[in-house]
């Protein structure tokens, strides 16, 4: 049986994954909360086949409460935030679930950590936790790191075809954790070293920034001169060995946004170029304000009440809002003392920020210029209620009109 600590993002599609392929899963949770609109047939956030998902685990007899259970295997997906100060990650939630699990584990355990963590967490916080305990790592319990590789709104197929890599100490227990997950996963599980798991998961994601920051530094080059920065990436991409991502209004989600602070806050003084990277993206939500306030000089547009910004969550077609850009350019905002702008997002059904509004017509008839944060679905199939507005455009998906781009 399979004990799988933490139900959220990565979690609980973990556990209903396992569960629908044939494996006896408990998914545990602190939330009482949670834990109950599970237990109530519920799914707790939104994506494309979750639901059908839920539904087969159900069927095949997945369980869910708060307790730890005593089972010989259990996957860690709890939170890891980081310090925006220090740039360093907090391992305090995979500590405390390492320890509650030890209370109640069977001797010779697996741990499987699919948390994303940076190098050298392992050694540095969970090994002192298990050895402190009085238990001998690699007899009475083992270690395992299986990192994520997932994206919201498109979990489902990412679970089933994207490769893995299997950290462990032993070949061999990397090899039985490979064959637990290749019961679902299609894709290639590749086995390794635990210090080499931590840093593949950190360095594909950072890989990723790097990119966009170049797209973003770029784009603010392109605003200078008045050039057109997306002609430049399509023709630019035309080379065999040129991918030049597209620029945005920031970087949002867990992933892109946060691991690359995990090697700066290491490695202060050796990550220079991902440092800048991350700063880079940091600063495209002031950079898209600084645009809003350019616009609407140049169209006379004086009343920043009749602006407004559509998009409140990371990316599109999803409600998870975790380190969104325009939260964080609506902090900005609130820095600058310049307050009003309205904002709209068909995914989030809660009032979360000030002058929210939750149906499309209602938000556009209330403003003259409308402020593409995110390319969801609903806007794509929609272009013609936008006819008479200024439209800034951070994504590049309008096509004629009074249109401004980054």
């Amino acid at each position: 049986m399979v004990n799988v600590i933490g139900l959220g993002y990565i979690g609980l599609p973990t556990a209903l994954m396992l569960a629908a392929h044939g494996v006896e899963v408990i998914g545990t949770d602190y939330s009482m909360h949670l834990v109950g609109t599970l237990n109530e047939g519920k799914t707790t956030f939104k994506e494309e086949g979750l639901d059908e998902l839920f539904n087969s685990a159900l069927k095949a007899g997945i369980r869910f409460t708060t307790e730890y259970q005593a089972t010989d295997t259990y996957i860690v997906s709890v939170p890891t935030p980081y310090d925006k100060f220090s740039k360093k990650v907090d391992p305090s939630y995979v500590i405390r679930a390492i320890q509650e699990i030890l209370k109640v584990s069977e001797k010779g355990a697996l741990i499987v950590i699919e948390s994303t963590i940076s190098p050298g967490t392992i050694d540095k916080f969970i090994r002192p936790v298990i050895e402190n305990a009085g238990l001998k790592i690699g007899i009475d319990i083992h270690i395992i790191h299986a990192p994520e590789r997932i994206i919201p709104g498109n979990m489902i197929y990412e679970l089933l075809h994207n490769n893995r890599t299997i950290g462990a100490d032993e070949i061999e227990v990397g090899e039985k954790v490979k064959r637990l997950y290749a019961s679902f996963c299609l894709g290639e599980i590749i086995v390794t070293d635990i210090r080499t798991a931590e840093m593949t998961k950190v360095v594909e994601n950072t890989y990723r920034a790097v990119n966009i920051a170049f797209a973003n530094e770029l784009a603010k080059i392109c605003r200078h001169d008045n050039m057109d920065v997306y002609e430049i990436i399509r023709i630019c991409n035309m080379h065999p060995r040129v991918n030049i991502l597209q620029p945005g209004p920031g970087v949002g989600g867990h992933c892109i946004s946060v691991d690359p602070w995990f090697l700066v806050g290491d490695y202060p003084s050796l990550a220079k170029v991902i440092d800048e990277s991350m700063r880079t993206n940091d600063g495209m939500p002031d950079f898209v304000l600084n645009r809003i306030y350019e616009i609407m000089k140049q169209e006379e547009l004086n009343d920043i009440t009749r602006v407004g910004l559509y998009g409140l969550t990371y990316k599109e077609n999803v409600d998870d809002i975790r380190e969104s850009p325009t939260l964080q350019l609506l902090e900005s905002q609130e820095r600058h003392l310049a307050v009003g702008l309205k904002v709209y997002d068909p995914f989030i059904v809660s009032d979360i920020v000030a002058n929210q509004y939750h149906n499309l017509d209602d938000f556009l008839e209330d403003i003259d210029m409308v402020v593409i944060m995110v390319k969801h679905n609903e806007i794509r199939e929609q272009m013609d209620k936008l006819q008479g507005k200024i439209v800034l455009d951070t994504q590049n998906i309008c096509g004629s009109g009074r249109i401004y781009h980054l």
